[in-house]
């Protein structure tokens, strides 16, 4: 029996045209062999199935079933493509887990815990994993900027706590900027926080579950022509992502060790994105991202490329483990 595979896409969020891409590659890649296919477009005023013709069923939210052409379609395993709320913060985990429908992404905890990035580097702390200095704010805080930059020093950035894909982040270089930049977060956020410029090699690693095991996917390392990586340089073309790393062996061994650890430490499933920074030869966790583009350029499946798994088995592992 063929398995009927609801692939959520859209979201809540600035990220939804990037979700929307990112679900309909799993939609073109997924075997036809082993699965009926079907888009869910998951927006605010709108849960819909939408079919080849781009016709739209709603979803009953009571059971994520859809009814069309007189009949009742239930999924046996939901593949997750939402960035951002409410497909990576937890709200879409918790819903399939009280609906005891299997899907790709981590348990509703994590996916709360890394999306706020304080409070995910907070828990981290405890294991050793290095951080850059961070200075938080919550919207209606007295803004003290001497003790911000006492802290955190300069440059440094001010970002959302929990937006994605880069939106509401700002590189700091002298103190009379820092203010229109807090403001920026705050239109993406009512947290933000504000951390010390680290200056050195950047890289992005891919940890995902891979036939029963944690596997640590090759680095990317990424070389961002604007200032920062930032949603230009994300999305826009104006970076360079290098596969794999041009890393001493052993800056990739730590690395390679620290994002294991991170995964495990916090009992994460399905797929996760680390972005690392090496300061004095250590590596520094940025974010975990567990919900990464999937799009034929993005990171992660370029990974995979070069691990030689196609996005096809990636997809696919990606359900074999959730119906595990």
């Amino acid at each position: 029996m063929k398995k009927n595979i609801a692939i959520i896409m859209g979201g809540y969020s600035s990220e939804y045209k990037i979700s929307l891409t990112s679900g309909n590659v799993v939609f073109e890649t997924l075997d036809t062999s082993k699965y009926n296919a079907y888009r869910i477009h998951i927006f605010k005023d709108k849960w819909v199935y939408v079919d080849t013709n781009n016709m739209e069923f709603p979803i009953d939210k009571n059971d994520f079933s859809v009814r069309f052409a007189d009949k009742t379609i239930s999924f046996d395993c939901v593949f997750n493509a939402i960035h951002g709320s409410p497909g990576e913060d937890g709200f879409m985990q918790g819903y399939f887990e009280l609906l005891n429908i299997p899907h790709t992404s981590c348990n509703m905890y994590q996916a709360s815990l890394t999306f706020n990035k304080r409070d995910c580097l907070s828990v981290l702390k405890p294991y050793g994993i290095k951080t850059a200095e961070s200075f938080y704010l919550n919207l209606g805080d007295i803004i003290n900027e001497d003790a911000i930059i006492e802290k955190v020093g300069l440059p440094c950035f001010v970002k959302a706590n929990k937006a994605g894909s880069s939106f509401g982040i700002s590189k700091v270089h002298k103190k009379e900027n820092l203010q229109k930049a807090i403001d920026v977060a705050f239109k993406e956020d009512n947290e933000i926080i504000i951390e010390s410029f680290l200056d050195g090699t950047e890289v992005s690693v891919g940890v995902i579950t891979f036939k029963g095991k944690t596997k640590v996917l090759p680095i990317t390392e990424i070389v961002s022509e604007n200032d920062f990586f930032d949603y230009e340089a994300k999305y826009l073309g104006k970076s360079q992502e290098i596969t794999p790393a041009r890393l001493t062996a052993d800056q990739e061994e730590k690395v390679t060790r620290e994002a294991k650890k991170v995964y495990e430490v916090l009992k994460m499933k399905g797929f996760s994105r680390s972005e690392f920074i090496f300061k004095d030869g250590e590596p520094h966790l940025l974010e975990m991202n567990t919900i990464p583009g999937l799009t034929r350029e993005s990171i992660l499946p370029q990974q995979a490329a070069a691990a030689n798994i196609s996005l096809a088995e990636l997809f696919d592992n990606a359900i074999e483990e959730a119906l595990k």
